[in-house]
């Protein structure tokens, strides 16, 4: 029965539990990350990261506290020395848990456990990458706008050709202009020589008068 179970046992007696996880941790200190089962995991998170928070203090005391748990003196100038610097602005949740496929043979769960400040790329210190993807909404946008710009790019085409076509018949129509006009420069050229015609004939019929009436009247004279 389970009564008052807080903690998994993982199927050991407490003293080979005890061991077993003192191993773990030494190793988690020293490569910064273990592969394991995910139960394992587990319960190395919980038995580690009190003597992380301890490690902030650098006292004796505090010293002879974690090697009453680790029993390693590499481990415990380890966590002392570079992962007490790394962690000591951090308010706790120093370790990570990555969960990996099953294991083969008896199928266990097995994660990675690490130590959260020597894995850089989940950093957030780093420079954020631009998003590849746009959201519904600029895409949306970014539609209407090449829209835009397609039918502004139409209209100025169009009014160009507008503006363009005008000039042709503008100079169609000026040489229409000339061509009619020139053929009333012709006209008028032809209406002064028969005007200048006219007068002359009327000239001529009034000299002819002149002598006629002058014949006249000299034979009457001369009948006379």
């Amino acid at each position: 029965m389970r009564h008052g179970k807080k903690f998994n046992h993982l199927g050991r007696k407490a003293a080979h539990r005890k061991a077993m996880l003192a191993n773990m941790a030494c190793s988690l200190i020293e490569h910064k990350r273990i592969k394991t089962t995910l139960a394992k995991a587990k319960a190395l998170r919980i038995y580690v990261e009190p003597l992380i928070t301890k490690s902030k203090d650098d006292t004796t005391h505090s010293r002879r506290i974690v090697f009453s748990y680790l029993k390693q003196k590499e481990a415990i100038t380890e966590l002392f020395g570079d992962v007490a610097a790394k962690v000591a602005e951090r308010p706790g949740g120093y370790t990570r848990i990555l969960k990996l496929s099953n294991r083969l043979g008896d199928n266990a769960q097995m994660a990675y456990i690490e130590l959260v400040d020597y894995n850089g790329e989940y950093t957030t210190d780093k420079p954020k990458r631009k998003k590849a993807r746009r959201g519904k909404k600029q895409a949306v946008e970014a539609g209407i706008s090449t829209v835009e710009e397609a039918v502004v790019v139409e209209e100025a085409s169009v009014t160009e050709e507008a503006v363009e076509e005008p000039k042709a018949e503008e100079t169609t129509e000026v040489a229409t202009e000339e061509a009619v006009e020139e053929p009333k420069a012709e006209e008028v050229v032809e209406e002064t020589l028969v005007v200048e015609g006219a007068v002359e004939e009327q000239v001529e019929t009034k000299e002819e008068t002149k002598e006629e009436s002058d014949n006249s009247e000299e034979k009457k004279e001369k009948g006379e």
